[in-house]
């Protein structure tokens, strides 16, 4: 029995995600040493990581558009090599001044901003409802390996030669992806000349969104509860999220006296404190979206399996960062770690995958928008811990605050949310 073709395009799509997150938290890493380098301040330190995300709140309103008008894979392939582009020549711009690095990572952003709502808008074409779920928790699993992957690989190409290499290295890797995605993968299915028309078929019964989508409805949008949960959520998950991506190996490299870990970037343990929850983080990525897709199979409502499985993501997650301050082991951290991946895992399958049922038609546009929304929380969030870090030399008050707005984003999704097609 042959694998099915759009089985192809999720997995390519999984690469993109990939490598957009290991072109995306390489710095996390390789600013370490280049801190050092170039005498950066902590607030300045925050400045560079929260830089990337104002190109990508611009972008990925744009590419959600372009992706829903004209198809994903001309908007992801070319975004990519923008962004495979400027990983590249970084090293060049850092040594050029504080301000030329900034300005490269919000170039990066504007390249990478295009990532989600195109293939999600592919997704929408491409992927029968009942599949959609796992579909879309497979390709989020890319966040997390591409994340683990960001962090091992720079750790030892910095170990072993130097953080310059970090992004001439997987800066070629999206290079070398690009001709893989040009050949196997079209914008809509009816269009791919390798795909089987049994299997055309079935995506054509069963895909909830076969057009071009018309103009969104912006005002529409704006007065739209279920549609301001999903960008609630959004906010409130990114500034949790980002605060991790971009500050996790200082967490685990910072002194024992501010609250860090104490771990060396060379050991062994550095590895296991960033491989292990990603693991737990990958799994439950899988788990969740089965589950969920199986809940709504068997007749469950699915407003019922978003807020159920959203809430184990956010009040798990919330109750989990705010423990996390109050250890002292470095077991209990990783513990607790581990579970906060697990329970953020589950959770993918909430306000993740919830546009698709408000407006199929609109998915790119509205996943652009709403992320859009939560990529503030991605700029502001690495500005504010640095800043934090810098007048408090403490995590704790870091931990704190991701804590208490996860519990809002939770608590306003549970409220507001709803699975029925708002967009026509």
């Amino acid at each position: 029995m042959s694998i099915p073709y759009r089985f192809k395009v999720v997995f390519l799509s999984f690469l993109a995600v990939f490598i957009c997150y290991i072109d995306r938290v390489n710095i996390s890493v390789a600013i370490i040493p280049m801190q050092q380098q170039f005498g950066w301040s902590e607030s300045q330190v925050g400045i560079i990581l929260g830089s990337f995300y104002f190109g990508y709140m611009i972008s990925m309103t744009i590419g959600g558009y372009l992706a829903d008008k004209y198809g994903g894979k001309k908007v992801l392939g070319i975004g990519l090599l923008i962004w495979s582009f400027f990983t590249v020549i970084t090293p060049i711009f850092a040594y050029s001044g504080l301000w030329y690095l900034i300005l490269i990572r919000i170039l990066m952003g504007l390249g990478e901003g295009i990532t989600f709502p195109s293939w999600h808008a592919i997704y929408a074409r491409w992927i029968p409802f009942k599949e959609r779920t796992r579909a879309i928790a497979f390709t989020n699993s890319g966040i997390s390996v591409g994340t683990v992957f960001g962090y091992l690989a720079s750790a030892i190409i910095i170990a072993q030669y130097s953080w310059e290499w970090v992004f001439y290295s997987f800066g070629a890797l999206g290079i070398f992806w690009y001709f893989f995605w040009n050949k196997n993968v079209t914008s809509f299915p009816e269009d791919n000349k390798f795909l089987p028309s049994d299997e055309l078929a079935i995506i054509k019964s069963e895909a909830p969104s076969n057009s071009t989508a018309p103009s969104i409805p912006l005002i529409k949008l704006t007065k739209n509860l279920p549609f301001i949960a999903i960008a609630v959520a959004t906010f409130c998950n990114n500034w949790a999220l980002y605060t991790f991506l971009s500050y996790l190996p200082k967490f685990v490299n910072s002194p024992i006296s501010v609250g860090g870990l104490g771990i060396e970037l060379e050991s062994n343990m550095f590895i296991y404190l960033i491989l292990i929850p990603s693991f737990f983080s990958i799994f439950s990525l899988l788990l969740g979206g089965y589950l969920a897709d199986r809940f709504i199979k068997n007749g469950y409502e699915v407003i019922h399996v978003r807020k159920t499985v959203n809430s184990i993501g956010f009040f798990g997650a919330a109750i989990l960062l705010y423990l996390i301050s109050l250890q002292d082991s470095l077991i209990s951290v990783l513990i607790l770690l581990c579970l906060i991946n697990f329970c953020s895992g589950i959770g993918a399958g909430g306000f993740g995958v919830n546009h698709a049922d408000l407006g199929p038609k609109y998915t790119g546009s509205l996943v652009g928008i709403s992320g859009s929304f939560g990529m503030i929380a991605a700029i502001f969030s690495p500005m504010v811990a640095g800043y934090l870090l810098e007048i408090t030399n403490s995590w704790s008050v870091i931990f704190y605050i991701c804590s208490v707005i996860l519990l809002f984003g939770g608590l306003f999704y549970l409220k507001f949310a709803s699975a029925s097609q708002q967009f026509e």
